[in-house]
């Protein structure tokens, strides 16, 4: 590879000195003219606008190899060189990459090994543009030549195994895209618009913006036009900076994000003033958030509120003087400026004056980046100092080559201006960025620091300065899609975008919890809650208890169902032999009435505390009392039809059924039903106190025994209902037997009230729930027993007291004899 014929034209300032720097600067930008991509050629610098942060950054590696050959402490007896180069702010640094591996003019040769190869240069400060600093560090990795970087922040170079020798003092793109990120967060922002250039730096910032941005909805993103050819945009990038600025115009977000390169901002802020853009805030990038030239817009301010992500500001101690003299009454002991041959290298008085004219600016804005360059001197003075083994007397000089001083340069640390400087496993600086606003006051700084942003901790801290917004009462911005909503309320998405949202309240029995914003949690069974609630409350547990009203006046009743139960089972107990007690069923009227005390006593477990004790004694021993005590009835009534009717149209049938007992065995067959169906229920459901929810008033439970399950529930109702029905059936059918044989009146009456509190049953228990229900179900017990008490014994028991003449056997066969002849 040979460089050009000209390529010492490149050098902008030389110094001759033991181990001499590489520089690479933009003191000329391109904001006009044609792109250096259409032609293969150097670019000449001087057709294009002079960019005067440039030649700062220039100055601050002159300043800061002038301290070190001064120094007696860091190198004695050692001097170092630079030769810096301006590359015109283009990717294409290839031709004073060339001129920096050339030694002595000639062409770099193709070797098998580089490691006794002595290039011009034995390190490099820069570039300053991200694709040329990448551009470089692939071929300089190739000869293991150290490369510091000081405004490159992409997050390419962050990868050791392809760019070993890379290095920066300036922190990553990651890093400033999270600073911005929390700077949005502080302000609650998350409606923001993204413009960025259509270049490998806007494309890299917004992809990362993409990645990190949590919370954080872009309302529009678009690319800023750069122009080319003439001082004017093209009419197609007219065009689209004007959609851009209508858009502007017409969206709700308040916050811009401009992730862009200075040189492209011009024309566009240009433009947008003109246009009577406000009310904005504009977030800038470290490639212009203390650019004074872009401050410097005309009315620039009425844009908005301008923040930044920048550099911290490090004031460099002499070196706003040492930049403010002429360069020929600089003392730069070998440094000389080259001739202009009508490339890159001209004299730069132009520089010099312009920087004369804008030292303001650069000094208020704080020589930020400046410190970058200064600071990455000093870690190649740092590491020869390791590799030279200098001491306080001097330094062992020897030939050194680039690939020995690499691992010195990656094991510096030292602390500068009070800054600690070191490099971690990718190259990168522990230094932090600094938010910065811009401020339009002649007292003030022109970028006044808000905050500081820490990327060890990755934390954002303000000072105690007040940040002046463009608001009226200076009050902070409003950037976001949906107001947030009030508590109790989650988000219904509106549209794409996750912070565009509805409010909707949150119903009763649920609640908002901030691990969620979009749906409502269900509260627990045990809990309950109001609409727009955020949490839940327990719900309050009742029962039938003692003291309730309804139970003492259902004790009452069943105790008097109780006594009188009793004391027909003792009347019966002691007129047991008589006509009248024979005729009802005898003995089995005692088990009757015995079945019956039990049921009276089973009132007690729907009243107090349910347990599982209680509820096994409601929903089987009472059930199966019940059951028994129809079923007797039902024997009864069969066999006064089989005595009067049976006998003497089927005798051989009648002796069958008193011979085998027919009685026992149907009260046997379906008090079997009756167990089994018990049995079937306490396996599948078993008979427990369970909370059931109340659904008109959530805040209470029920405490009451578990359901039966509605099919054995439906089943174990037929079986009563058939007793009931057949009862009625046979009651029927003795109509027109003997008075003291004929019970059709009162087993109708009793049948009758036990399907009307059937019924008006199920319309309580479906209009009444909750503690009503154990209410209405026990009163519904003692009703269906008071019905059997005085319906099938009172009639018997009123005989008994009241007409005595009639319990006697000679009434009975008389009544007979009546009934048989009048039969015949």
């Amino acid at each position: 590879l040979r460089p050009s014929s000209k390529i010492s034209a490149t050098v902008l300032v030389a110094a001759a000195g033991d181990y001499v720097l590489g520089g690479l600067f933009s003191l000329h930008a391109e904001t006009v003219g044609k792109s250096p991509f259409i032609r293969a050629e150097v670019p000449r610098c001087q057709t294009f606008n002079l960019k005067v942060v440039g030649y700062s950054f220039l100055q601050a590696m002159r300043f800061a190899v002038e301290e070190i050959n001064n120094s007696s402490t860091l190198l004695p007896g050692v001097s170092l060189g630079y030769e810096m180069v301006d590359v015109c702010y283009h990717t294409n640094v290839v031709h004073p990459l060339l001129y920096f591996l050339a030694n002595n003019h000639s062409r770099v040769q193709l070797q098998e090994s580089y490691t006794c190869y002595q290039p011009r240069v034995l390190a490099v400060v820069g570039p300053d543009s991200s694709p040329g600093a990448v551009t470089m560090a692939n071929v300089l990795s190739l000869f293991l030549i150290p490369q510091i970087t000081y405004t490159a922040t992409t997050e390419s170079l962050r990868n050791p195994k392809h760019f070993p020798v890379a290095f920066r003092t300036i922190p990553s793109t990651e890093q400033m895209i999270k600073a911005m990120l929390l700077l949005l967060k502080h302000f609650h922002w998350n409606w923001v618009i993204v413009l960025f250039g259509d270049d490998d730096y806007g494309q890299e910032n917004l992809k990362l913006l993409r990645f990190w941005a949590t919370g954080v909805c872009i309302a529009f993103q678009e690319s800023i036009p750069v122009p080319r050819g003439s001082q004017m945009l093209s009419l197609e990038q007219q065009a689209k900076v004007q959609d851009i600025i209508n858009m502007l115009h017409q969206s709700t977000a308040k916050v811009v994000l401009v992730l862009t390169l200075d040189l492209m901002l011009p024309f566009f802020f240009q433009e947008a003033v003109r246009q009577k853009v406000t009310d904005l805030v504009w977030i800038g990038t470290e490639a212009w958030a203390t650019d004074p030239s872009l401050h410097s817009i005309t009315n620039i301010s009425r844009l908005g509120t301008f923040l930044g992500v920048a550099v911290r500001e490090v004031p460099i101690p002499g070196f706003s003087t040492f930049r403010a003299k002429a360069p020929s009454n600089q003392t730069g002991g070998a440094g000389t400026w080259a001739s202009d041959q009508g490339t890159c290298n001209q004299v730069c008085d132009r520089c010099f004056s312009a920087a004369k004219q804008r030292e303001k600016e650069l000094s208020d804005s704080g020589e930020r980046t400046d410190f970058n360059v200064y600071s990455a001197v000093y870690v190649f003075a740092h590491a020869l100092h390791r590799l030279l083994r200098c001491g306080s007397t001097g330094c062992h000089k020897r030939t050194v080559y680039p690939w020995q001083l690499l691992p010195e340069v990656r094991q510096v640390d030292f602390s500068l201006l009070n800054n600690k400087i070191r490099f971690d496993e990718n190259g990168d600086p522990p230094n932090s960025f600094a938010i910065v606003q811009w401020r339009w006051d002649q007292d003030s700084h022109l970028f006044k620091k808000i905050a500081y942003y820490s990327t060890m901790h990755q934390k954002l801290l303000f000072g105690t300065d007040n940040i002046s917004w463009h608001t009226p009462g200076n009050t902070v911005p409003v950037s976001i899609c949906s107001n947030q909503c009030i508590p109790g309320q989650r988000k219904k998405p509106t549209g794409l975008h996750p912070c565009c949202f509805e409010c909707v309240d949150c119903e009763a029995g649920t609640y908002f919890n901030e691990s969620d914003h979009y749906n409502c949690q269900p509260c627990p069974v045990t809990h309950w809650s109001n609409a727009r609630s955020q949490t839940c409350h327990p719900k309050v547990v009742t029962y039938l208890a003692w003291h309730d009203h309804r139970a003492v006046v259902l004790l009452i009743v069943s105790l008097l169902g109780l006594l009188t139960t009793l004391a027909t089972l003792l009347t019966f107990a002691f007129h047991l032999r008589t006509p009248m007690v024979k005729s009802a069923g005898g003995g089995m009227c005692l088990l009757m009435l015995a079945a019956l005390v039990i049921c009276f006593l089973n009132i007690l477990a729907y009243v107090g505390i349910p347990t599982e004790f209680k509820c096994v004694w409601r929903q089987t021993v009472s059930s199966f009392c019940f059951t028994l005590c129809i079923s007797c009835i039902v024997i009864r009534s069969l066999q006064i039809v089989c005595i009067f009717r049976l006998m003497a149209k089927l005798p051989k049938a009648y002796n069958y059924w008193t011979k085998y007992k027919g009685p026992y065995i149907f009260m046997a067959v379906v008090l079997a039903l009756k167990t089994v169906t018990l049995m079937i229920n306490f396996l599948i459901s078993s008979p427990a106190p369970v909370e059931l929810p109340l659904e008109d008033n959530p805040a209470i439970l029920v405490l009451d025994c578990k359901k039966t399950p509605a099919f054995l529930q439906m089943l174990d109702t037929a079986l009563d209902m058939s007793l009931s029905v057949l009862c009625f059936c046979f009651a029927y059918l003795g109509k027109e037997f003997p008075k003291n044989y004929n019970e059709a009146k009162y087993i109708t009456l009793w049948t009758t009230s036990y399907f009307t509190s059937w019924a008006i049953l199920f319309v309580a228990i479906t209009l009444y729930p909750g503690v009503l229900v154990p209410f209405f179900s026990a009163l519904f017990s003692v009703v269906n027993l008071f019905g059997i008490v005085i319906g099938y014994f009172g009639p018997k028991c009123y005989i008994i007291f009241f007409h005595p003449e009639r319990n006697t056997s000679a009434y009975f066969q008389t009544d007979i004899q009546t009934y048989t002849m009048r039969r015949k």
